[in-house]
């Protein structure tokens, strides 16, 4: 369906592919990976033809569409929710904006003499359209819709409204409304609660088309790929499976060039130790200069390129009491709505709570709540005695002083630590060498969340109140992140949509849903055997 072939890029002294080649297949679906700038969205850029090859060529088969969606979802105003949706869904969109034209140039006399030729262009357009399934697009919009979290009445409403984050979820209900052939998805999770994901997995499960999707969720991965492509030093490198499988192979590929490096480089050293011993002797001549040839002839086996990975310890965090927070009789509401109505929680020290619910259930105000960024109408969400706090929010990362390079950042936090454990401090949350000079006001989402988060665990609070805390980082960044929280010896509250991040981190389950919040003393491994679904809004 669409094949590279000897594909190069650069942008600038940035070699991002060299000679590159990859083929895929209708019906296949494959995760691509590697690092943050290794070339993803440029790769999805070059297919659609956006950007231009420095060398080598992208071959689409005839009459193959292709949806792709990104974080840049365009402007979107002046219509309500499914318009815009309608309005983006490919050739079913064109389609209907062309019958309408001919429909109103079918009343205008000025076009009278035209009318055969209108006549058989409406037929040839309205097959079109009804092999599109337009005559179902609206309905198609709405089941999509409906999937990725929409009520009836947002969908109707104006997309005005909507903030950046809807905005991407409209973004998406147009690509897989309009069904192609081929479908690019740079990040489709982002911005998606796990009820949303769930069904965008089942959605891509059913779809019939070739998939290439990237994404820092593993388990999205693990569910909706069969094939890996990484993207590795400028080629691509192609495995079959899952991501899980495709780490398994990329370590036993790893041992094995490391274990031929090793044999070769024993072997070289023994030659040229015979070499250097023999060399001035005339009775060994012969035999200095076959092997001097011999070493000259032989293919170097390479080292193994090794992901670097950094970890970061975190330090034990002063003792609290036993009840670290103690909600009682807890009331709150925005104007009709209730969200909690009587609650009653304790929390106890070493416990480790994520907060699961629907979009609306409460658990954003459940954790404002607890950090005391919101206030109850009625009863009190207490911290207990000796309890430090420290709090990730997303609004935590817009607080970051813009002029400040991420080294101030930290110096400024923390006036008495030295220059070694600040760039140390640094290196782990991904920013090595001259990437402390960045400015806040450069750093991308990802970056912003991590600086925030190496704030928060320097000096680690005995109470972590975690919301959304992966949104943003990448996979490695993830892995690091649950190395480190594993090891945390304090309390842990969290809402998190990462299903990987739960199930490592958790051992208590807080489930918002209708009716009266219920908890679960496992964690959310746990919490999927006994509820026997994985999130509150997928109940059958």
């Amino acid at each position: 369906m669409i094949r590279l072939s000897g594909v190069s890029k650069s942008h600038g002294r940035q070699i991002l592919f060299l000679e590159a080649s990859a083929v895929i297949n209708r019906g296949e679906s494959i995760g691509l990976v590697g690092p943050n700038g290794a070339g993803k969205s440029t790769l999805f850029r070059l297919i659609l033809g956006e950007e231009s090859l420095d060398d080598g060529q992208i071959a689409i088969d005839r009459g193959v569409v292709i949806g792709h969606f990104s974080q840049d979802v365009g402007e979107m105003s002046g219509c309500t929710v499914v318009e815009a949706v309608l309005a983006g869904a490919g050739d079913v969109s064109s389609c209907a904006k062309e019958l309408h034209q001919i429909e109103r140039a079918f009343a205008d006399p000025d076009q009278a003499e035209q009318m055969d030729a209108l006549v058989e262009r409406y037929g040839e357009v309205q097959a079109r359209f009804e092999k599109l399934g337009g005559y179902t697009v609206e309905a198609r919009a709405r089941e999509v819709l409906a999937g990725l979290g929409f009520d009836a009445q947002t969908m109707d409403g104006p997309v005005d409204a909507l903030s950046g984050g809807w905005k991407m979820r409209v973004g998406l209900a147009r690509i897989l409304v309009m069904a192609p052939d081929a479908l690019l998805l740079d990040e489709p999770t982002n911005h998606l609660d796990l009820e949303s994901i769930l069904w965008l997995e089942s959605w891509l499960a059913a779809f019939g088309g070739a998939l290439v999707l990237t994404s820092h969720d593993r388990e999205f991965l693990n569910r909706c790929v069969t094939k890996i492509v990484e993207i590795d030093a400028g080629e691509l490198q192609t495995y079959s499976g899952n991501y899980d499988f495709y780490e398994e192979q990329r370590a036993l590929a790893e041992r094995q060039q490391e274990a031929q490096f090793a044999r070769q480089q024993a072997m070289l050293a023994k030659e040229q130790a015979f070499i250097a011993r023999f060399k001035a002797r005339a009775s060994h001549a012969a035999q200095v200069q076959s092997r001097v040839k011999k070493l000259e002839k032989i293919e170097r086996v390479e080292p193994p390129k090794r992901i670097q990975t950094v970890d970061f310890e975190i330090r034990p965090a002063p003792r609290s009491g036993e009840d670290v927070v103690r909600i009682e009789a807890l009331h709150k509401s925005y104007g009709s709505r209730i969200v909690f109505d009587d609650l009653d929680l304790c929390i106890r020290r070493g416990e480790r709570w994520c907060v699961l619910g629907a979009n609306g259930a409460g658990k954003t105000t459940l954790l404002k709540l607890i950090a005391g960024e919101a206030r109850a109408d009625s009863g009190a969400a207490v911290l207990g005695p000796s309890v430090k706090l420290g709090y990730f929010a997303q609004h935590a990362m817009e607080l970051l002083a813009p002029e400040q390079t991420v080294y101030q950042t930290l110096e400024s936090r923390f006036p008495t630590a030295n220059v070694g454990a600040l760039r140390t401090l640094a290196g782990c949350f991904g920013f090595s060498g001259d990437e402390v000079e960045k400015y806040c006001r450069l750093l991308s989402g990802g970056e912003r969340a991590r600086l925030v988060m190496a704030c928060i665990l320097f000096d680690p609070p005995n109470l972590l109140v975690l919301d959304e805390p992966t949104n943003h980082l990448d996979l490695r960044t993830k892995e690091m992140l649950i190395r480190a929280l594993d090891r945390y010896d304090g309390t842990l509250v969290l809402v998190s949509h990462d299903r990987r991040f739960l199930t490592a981190l958790t051992d208590h389950v807080l489930e918002l849903d209708a009716g009266k919040p219920k908890s679960y003393g496992a964690g959310y491994h746990g919490y999927v055997l006994a509820s026997g679904h994985e999130a509150p809004g997928m109940r059958q």
